[in-house]
């Protein structure tokens, strides 16, 4: 089959979909696959062919199966190429990827409706990247959280999101937005994400709770990017981060903790966070708590490429105070992942697009696999194990019978070369194509 018969027949298969769907009948499309990676972490099968009956995986089958045997079916031939669940980004801030001064202006020059047309451009480019599910860990406005419930009812195109609204510190901690800002700025950014001491912190977990969140995210230690000369150290203190991290767990939340130096990770730990975000400066100490607590390393490599290519294109894109920093972050890179990697501690793939460019979070593949990783884990992170810590395994991370539908194509093959998933040719997401091969 030519490649122009199959793009024909791959858009034939949707129109037939999209019918069927609307004449009120169950839709069965039949993917054939030449080579089928449905579990990650195990063997990839041969010839398959996934039966999805409208938005489910229904059957994996080996060899190719034709609509001969399921009636009015449609196929979709991928027989030429790799196919793999829809990838799972860990961390992203989908309502921009400016950052540095740029950033810092937009802030307080665009309006909230620019920004949910912004949030929403980044999220169909990170879905035509291949990523159909999506942990966006920082929004203070609901920007996200509206796209989230705007995506889940079909009103637009965009991957699945679990949304932790306005990510939580300390006053001067590095989600306190007003840092940077003179005075009478200041006094117009919001303050609801900002605790000191328990009770202050319990109460700032609530109301991110009270906005419809599906999971909190804290600061524990500085960050690169905070305009603010206070290192990435700890930033809080223990009564503080159990507080935050109690209050989640009593609303069922699970907890994603920005923490870059060690003494900032091993208190995130010993509280019981679910999962570490940049951790930068792990050590021996904070790998056995890794070990102990069962929490997610989610290592965010990528955000060296955004401060590189900013960097190049203006040198003066950061402050000096900010700059130094990425400075530091760039020569240190990997270095974490490495000794989470040998030491057995889960991990979960996670880009911080937003500082990285959105719709290039595969990069972050080839930096896992360049420190220590193999393809397949790296996959199995962007899959199964990002599933897991997102708490969507009933649903994604896999192609299994009951599961939604979400499938990715690659020409070529993922488990020998990973830059394979830079170029994704085809997916669908909850059963419906939204990219097909050019």
């Amino acid at each position: 089959m030519t490649l122009n018969t199959s793009l024909k027949t791959i858009a034939a298969a949707a129109a037939m979909a999209f019918s069927l769907s609307a004449a009120g009948a169950d839709t069965i499309t039949l993917v054939q696959a030449g080579h089928l990676l449905d579990r990650p972490g195990q063997a990839p099968r041969g010839a398959s062919t996934l039966v999805v009956r409208n938005d489910k995986v229904a059957e994996v089958l080996d060899g190719f199966v034709g609509a001969e045997r399921y009636a009015g079916a449609s196929v979709i031939d991928l027989r030429q190429r790799f196919v793999l669940p829809g990838l799972i980004d860990s961390h992203v801030h989908l309502t921009s990827d400016r950052a540095g001064v740029e950033g810092q202006l937009a802030a307080v020059t665009d309006s909230v409706a620019a920004s949910a047309y912004e949030a929403q451009m980044n999220a169909h480019k990170t879905l035509q990247a291949g990523f159909t599910t999506v942990r966006n860990l920082g929004d203070g406005d609901g920007v996200t959280l509206a796209l989230r419930d705007a995506v889940a009812k079909g009103w637009v195109q965009g991957p699945r999101i679990i949304d932790a609204g306005a990510p939580i510190s300390t006053t001067s901690g590095h989600m306190d937005g007003r840092l940077g800002y003179t005075d009478w700025v200041q006094h117009a950014v919001p303050t609801t994400n900002l605790c000191d001491g328990p009770e202050s912190c319990r109460k700032a977990v609530r109301v991110q709770v009270g906005r419809g969140v599906d999971v909190i995210k804290i600061a524990t230690t500085g960050g690169v990017n905070s305009v603010i000369g206070a290192g990435v150290n700890k930033q809080m203190f223990d009564d503080e981060a159990k507080a935050l991290i109690e209050a989640a767990h009593l609303y069922g939340k699970k907890v994603a903790v920005h923490a870059h130096g060690a003494t900032g990770i091993n208190l995130a730990l010993a509280a019981g966070a679910d999962s570490i975000e940049h951790g930068t400066l792990l050590d021996d100490e904070g790998a056995k708590l890794f070990l102990k607590s069962g929490a997610y390393y989610v290592p965010t490599l990528s955000t060296i490429n955004g401060y590189k290519e900013r960097i190049a294109a203006n040198p003066d894109a950061y402050s000096p105070a900010v700059r130094a920093k990425i400075d530091w972050r760039i020569g240190i890179t990997g270095k974490a992942l490495k000794q989470a990697h040998a030491r057995g501690i889960k991990i979960a793939f996670g880009t911080d697009a937003g500082v990285s460019k959105h719709g290039r979070n595969a990069d972050e593949f080839e930096l896992m696999v360049q420190f220590g990783m193999t393809p397949a884990e790296a996959i199995k992170a962007a899959t199964v194990n990002a599933a897991d810590l997102l708490g969507v395994s009933a649903v994604a991370g896999s192609l299994e019978a009951g599961k939604n539908a979400d499938l990715i194509a690659v020409s070529a093959d993922p488990l020998a070369d990973v830059r394979a998933l830079k170029k994704v040719d085809f997916v669908m997401v909850g059963g419906q194509v939204v990219k097909t091969p050019k």
